[in-house]
């Protein structure tokens, strides 16, 4: 890479104040992060007070959103603020492992693609490592993305110039799923890292948190992606049983 540091981390921050330190710090360890744009959305914890202990980081640049956007307007804010070539998503109750963009990025530019993700190991709500890792595929077509979806948002990496294209939207469905839908219908498919470089915490609070919630918002993603109701239902029970053989696969 001609410039080293040219990643744009981009993490929405809303009751965060336990757990952003480690996504911050494990950023921070990425020789390659241009930039940590943290995006206070309205948070009413004391998230001030730990953003405090960053003020003489040059990398970190603190935002605060006048009025409450969710995580999906958050991240389209940092989009347009970033200053890199490539972005990279981040939530503030995960972490990544030393060496995630280097790989990524590597990657990107020997197969050509705009877009790159890991594979995670799941966290408990404690931080405690559960040995449980879900995979991803080396290559990610539009086509499987429609049957199962890859791509943890935490873990992507992508071409500011591209991602921009399709700004996250609908926080009733999976804002990130209905991106990565739109982006590989463009552009192909995604390079995925098959290693848990990503440290992404369980939560019952976040959107995903019920699995019946979930499952209403997966549909909900297909319908606004542009699917009638019949190809959406074929799509969603395609997703239903990788679900299953996803999660099983992990206790294993």
């Amino acid at each position: 890479m001609e410039n080293k540091r040219c990643v744009s981390v981009i993490t929405p921050a809303y009751r965060c104040a336990g757990t952003i330190r480690a996504a911050i710090d494990s950023a921070l360890q990425q020789a390659e992060v241009l930039e940590i744009l943290v995006i206070n959305d309205c948070s009413p914890d004391s998230l001030d007070e730990v953003m405090q202990e960053y003020q003489t980081e040059e990398r970190v640049r603190y935002l605060k959103n006048e009025k409450n956007l969710g995580a999906a307007g958050s991240r389209n804010r940092g989009m347009q603020q970033a200053r890199g070539k490539y972005i990279a998503f981040l939530d503030a109750d995960d972490w990544w492992e030393e060496g995630k963009l280097q790989k990524q990025l590597a990657l990107l530019v020997f197969t050509g693609a705009k877009l790159s993700c890991t594979a995670r190991e799941l966290v408990t709500p404690e931080g405690e490592l559960t040995g449980r890792v879900i995979p991803v595929s080396e290559r990610i077509s539009y086509r499987a993305i429609l049957r199962h979806n890859q791509i943890n948002c935490s873990s992507v990496v992508a071409e500011r110039e591209a991602a921009l294209e399709f700004p996250m939207c609908h926080e009733d469905a999976h804002e990130d799923y209905i991106m990565w839908m739109r982006f590989l219908k463009k552009y192909g498919y995604a390079c995925g890292v098959n290693e848990p470089l990503l440290k992404y915490r369980l939560t019952a609070t976040g959107k995903s948190g019920s699995k019946l919630h979930s499952a209403k918002m997966t549909y909900r993603s297909y319908r606004y992606a542009g699917f009638g109701r019949l190809r959406s239902g074929v799509y969603f029970l395609s997703y239903a049983l990788h679900g299953v053989a996803k999660y099983a696969k992990s206790m294993l």
